[in-house]
Formats: structure tokens, C-alpha cells, sequence
């Protein structure tokens, strides 16, 4: 029986990383569709097409919501797609490696403002200290661009309050909550596409933007669905803050992006804050789709 629920914790285990990899990869496939759509259009055709799925999945019109529901449904999907627009803000102007870095900034956030334990503050050193060595100070050779900084924390600001309304919003059911925030989303990130479009669409675009979808959302989703069952709140805290180290190796093997030994050293002590905190407080930190799953 032990052996039965240690294989089936490792398969939940996996599934978080492979969920993780798979965000990154989206990400880098995202990235690569910048000069085609830009990153307003990938934003738009991502949430679209993510809305779809959803919907096909959840089937939210079998319900009925109250006011005070869907209060927190439209704040929860304008928060939703203001996020999708800002990260991929950031990494079109800095690795994506860092800009998760960076973005991860935001749930710590919230475990920090939670926190009563002084031992806490030192995590909090940490990831300061980590933010400190990305700042494009004006003797820093390996300056990174400070407007796409400024979008990889407003990035993070938008994952921190996702949290907050998510929170209230998966009391409607965590799939129901997803595709109902996925469509106001769209609300968002649709009139930017629309405005930044080309004149005609590419299909291998469309083909490709789809893929961006699946891997960014879809199948991301299914898999931390799944796992959440099986896995601690800090287990999953743990394992999804990786995903800056994916999102630097992801980067790398995808469109070349290569992090100086300083850059590496920022995203390891923030993964490193990440993780602490994890470990050592009660709320999880966790990706974007985490926090609705229950």
C-alpha cells in the first residue's frame, strides 16, 4: 500500500514539473510569434482559444451564479488577462527565465504580508537580494532592459491579486471559475490583439498560437488538477518554484536566451526564497492556475 501511494505521489510530483515545463515552453513558442502578431495578438489568441477549451470542459451555463460571484469572476478575469498582456510585455524585452523570476515575486509577496515568523524576513532578504543583482544598475554589464523589468513586476503584482480573486472565485468550482476568468480575459487582451493586428493572419500564426493555448493553459491545467489531489500545499509550492530554472533552460534550448552568471545567481536566490517560504508557511506559493484547482 506505501509503495502504491509513493508511486502515486511521484506521478503527482512529475506532473507539476512536466505542468511547469510546459508553461515555459509555451512561453518560448509565445515569444517566437512576436514579430508575427506581437505579443498583444499572442495574448489574444492564447486566452481565445484557452477560453474555448475551457468552456467545452467546465460547461459553466449549467449554472447559476449570484451577484456577489460574479463580482469576483469579472475581477478575477480582467486581473487574468492584464497578467497574460504583462508578462508577455516583459519577455519580449528580457529572458523569460528571468521574467518568471521576477513575476514568482508576487505570491511570495502575499506569503510574506502573511507571515508572523522573523524567520520569514530572512527569505525575504533573499529575494531582494536577488531582485538587487537585475536592476540595471549603471555599472551592471549585463543590464537588462528597465522597461521590461517594470512589466515583469506589474506581472507579478497581477499574479499576487489573481491569487486574492481567485480565491473567492473557485467558490464557484475551480473549473468553473478558469473558464469563466479565461473569457473575461479575452475581454482584455482582444481589443489590444485587434489593435496591433496585421492586416491578414497568418494560418501557420493561428496553427501555432493554438499550440501556445495548449501549453500555456490547457494542459497545464489538467495536470495540476490531478496532482493537487495528491500533493500538499508545499509539496506543489516546492516543485512550482522551479519554474524560473525551467523557464532560463526552456529559453536557452528554445531561442538561445543566455543568462550571465549574475543573472543565474538572481533567479537561484529567488527560486531559493520561493521554495523557503514553501516549505516553511502554510500558504502555497503557486502558478497561476494552482490556486482555483479545489
Amino acid at each position: 500500500m506505501t509503495s502504491q501511494t509513493d508511486r502515486t505521489a511521484l506521478v503527482a510530483g512529475l506532473s507539476i514539473i512536466v505542468a511547469q515545463s510546459s508553461i515555459n515552453l509555451g512561453a518560448a513558442f509565445a515569444k517566437s510569434l512576436f514579430p508575427l502578431v506581437g505579443p498583444e495578438g499572442v495574448a489574444a489568441l492564447r486566452t481565445t482559444i484557452s477560453a474555448l477549451i475551457l468552456l467545452a470542459i467546465a460547461r459553466p451555463w449549467r449554472m447559476k451564479f449570484t451577484g456577489r460571484q460574479l463580482k469576483w469572476l469579472l475581477l478575477y478575469g480582467l486581473v487574468l488577462g492584464c497578467m497574460n498582456l504583462m508578462i508577455y510585455w516583459a519577455i519580449r524585452r528580457i529572458p523569460i527565465g528571468i521574467a518568471v523570476a521576477i513575476e514568482i515575486c508576487g505570491p511570495l509577496s502575499l506569503v510574506l504580508a502573511s507571515s508572523r515568523s522573523v524567520k520569514d524576513f530572512l527569505w525575504l532578504a533573499l529575494a531582494l537580494g536577488g531582485m538587487a543583482l537585475l536592476i540595471p544598475w549603471q555599472a551592471n554589464t549585463h543590464a537588462l532592459d528597465p522597461l521590461g523589468i517594470v512589466f515583469a513586476l506589474a506581472a507579478a503584482t497581477c499574479w499576487a491579486l489573481y491569487i486574492l480573486c481567485g480565491r473567492r472565485a473557485s467558490e464557484v468550482g475551480g473549473s468553473v471559475a478558469v473558464s469563466m476568468g479565461m473569457v473575461v480575459a479575452c475581454c482584455v487582451t482582444v481589443p489590444f490583439g485587434l489593435a496591433s493586428a496585421p492586416a491578414s493572419l497568418p494560418l501557420h500564426a493561428l496553427a501555432l498560437g493554438a499550440v501556445v493555448a495548449v501549453l500555456s493553459s490547457a494542459l497545464p491545467y489538467v495536470l495540476e488538477m490531478r496532482a493537487m489531489r495528491q500533493l500538499s500545499s508545499r509539496i506543489v509550492g516546492l516543485l512550482s518554484s522551479m519554474a524560473p530554472a525551467l523557464g532560463a533552460i526552456v529559453g536557452y534550448l528554445v531561442l538561445d536566451e543566455r543568462l550571465s552568471g549574475l543573472q543565474w545567481l538572481a533567479v537561484a536566490m529567488l527560486i531559493s526564497a520561493s521554495a523557503g517560504c514553501s516549505l516553511a508557511s502554510r500558504p502555497p506559493v503557486s502558478r497561476p492556475s494552482d490556486d482555483v484547482m479545489a
